[in-house]
């Protein structure tokens, strides 16, 4: 059996011991030996590295062997390997990252299939024969996928078509809304830290930069400045305050680059500071206006949570191409190289693209809600004023047409909707000329008697909502 040294450093590794190909040494022998360097290869007397799977960042990755169960379980062996030129405390705050890690792995692990779950974690210390001294390693061991990650599949099959997207963005999105609710941010969402494992599943791993939302007040949403370039929102690259939404932007980055198959210098203009990935891929309306929403620099401006998104998806067309199971992918030996701007993959959808963000159900109702309360008042104004004409008619309709539109465009949105409300029914309630239609209500006071036409109001254009959400899902799942 060969067992790989995970000292840093060592110039021969690769240890060959053909005494553990027999099962019963295997289970039995108490330790085995670097022979170049003398670091112990059975850790903790149990985990056995075998390959070295990549190193980079505070840490090295190697392919692992349970020995302590029937199959000689596979897992993943994470060391923590700092540079030698980091600081104090920028030693401190990457052995809290990869102890974070841990944490993650063992809250989250066990309760989301799709994410690894966390088999051990401890330190070893070892002698240095050069400086006399003992050197302290820290290792976790995770559960092994057997797959590959997006970039690697990515490298070798180039773009990939929107329905491939679509799978890849609503598997994400259910991980991440598990993350969040949890109290926890990734904050490292990218194609590396994104797996699809041989039979199709998708998990998110590397948990490593992980954020625990809740777990004390101050500037702990902070960040710390890790974060990858090309996938991270500006609030996380200035080192400011991180949201759910930081982990919105990153996957909607992601899967702009599955889409284009360019590199993000490509896609983003830093010039003005926005996204044209769109120059490079056709796809339907509804993916561009989540996608864009998502990548809106300001956070307070995408979908606030994983599970918005997923609502915006379910209520458009994008269920329909997105309920196709996702393609699996072969591996390739040649890699073909990602496909021109010129030869753009045929959309399975065919409408044409719009500006305007996708609305979740939350948001429907909250704005059907405000138009009704807003029509029913400007419907007494107007009456008040002009009678039941149909000059008065026409106005409320262009008003009204101004009040949606308004909202669709998000030019007020959320605490406007309450404030411009308030003032409106503040306006027509005191002025007695804007009410006088109201006074067959008869409830004793002008103002009651507005508040309840424009509630009544309001609760119509919900419950018409309502009914048309109705009748549009039942069609859509009968088609």
């Amino acid at each position: 059996m060969q067992l790989h040294c995970t000292r840093p450093g060592c110039s021969r590794p690769t240890n060959i011991f053909p005494d553990l190909d027999d099962a019963a040494t295997l289970k039995t022998v108490q330790q085995k030996f670097c022979t170049n360097c003398g670091m112990p290869l059975i850790l903790v007397g149990r985990y056995l590295p075998v390959k070295l799977l990549g190193q980079g960042g505070f840490g090295a990755a190697f392919l692992g062997r349970d020995r302590y169960t029937p199959g000689l379980r596979s897992c993943v062996i994470k060391q923590f390997q700092p540079s030698g030129h980091l600081s104090t405390t920028q030693l401190k705050i990457a052995q809290d990252l990869f102890e974070r890690e841990a944490e993650a792995l063992e809250q989250l692990g066990r309760e989301h299939p799709q994410i690894p779950d966390l088999f051990a974690f401890f330190e070893l210390s070892v002698a240095n024969s050069s400086t006399k001294q003992n050197d302290k390693f820290f290792y976790l061991v995770q559960e092994f996928i057997d797959g590959q990650t997006l970039e690697d599949e990515f490298l070798q099959k180039g773009k990939f078509s929107e329905s491939e997207c679509v799978a890849v963005l609503k598997e994400c999105l259910k991980i991440l809304e598990f993350v969040h609710a949890n109290g926890s941010i990734h904050r490292d969402i990218k194609l590396s830290n994104i797996m699809r494992h041989r039979n199709g599943r998708i998990y998110l791993v590397d948990f490593g930069a992980v954020k625990y939302a809740t777990k004390a007040a101050g500037n702990l949403n902070s960040s710390t400045g890790i974060y990858s370039i090309g996938y991270a929102p500006p609030e996380q690259v200035s080192g400011g305050q991180i949201y759910p939404s930081t982990d919105l932007y990153a996957l909607a980055a992601t899967c702009v680059m599955l889409l284009t198959g360019k590199p993000h210098n490509e896609l983003f203009d830093a010039y003005s500071n926005t996204w044209r990935w769109q120059n490079f891929a056709t796809p339907s309306r509804v993916l561009a206006d989540v996608l864009d929403r998502m990548l809106l620099a300001n956070p307070s401006q995408r979908f606030q949570s994983a599970q918005d998104v997923l609502e915006a998806i379910r209520s458009t067309k994008l269920r329909r191409i997105a309920s196709k199971p996702p393609a699996m992918s072969p591996p390739i030996a040649t890699p073909s190289p990602p496909a021109t701007p010129s030869s753009p993959a045929p959309s399975p959808l065919a409408p044409q693209r719009s500006t305007l963000p996708a609305l979740s159900m939350a948001s429907l109702l909250r704005g059907a809600a405000f138009t009704g309360f807003e029509a029913g008042l400007i419907a007494i104004a107007l009456v008040s004023l002009l009678g039941t004409t149909w000059i008065s008619g026409g106005f409320w309709l262009i008003l009204l047409g101004i009040l949606v539109l308004a909202q669709r465009l998000r030019v007020i949105e959320k605490v406007d909707l309450v404030i411009l409300g308030a003032i409106t029914f503040g306006i027509v309630g005191f002025f007695g000329q804007l009410h006088r239609a109201s006074t067959f209500v008869a409830l004793g006071n002008s103002f009651l008697n507005v508040l309840f036409l424009a509630i009544v109001g309001g609760l119509v254009v919900v419950a018409i909502v309502i009914f048309f959400q109705l009748i549009y899902k039942l069609v859509s799942r009968i088609l």
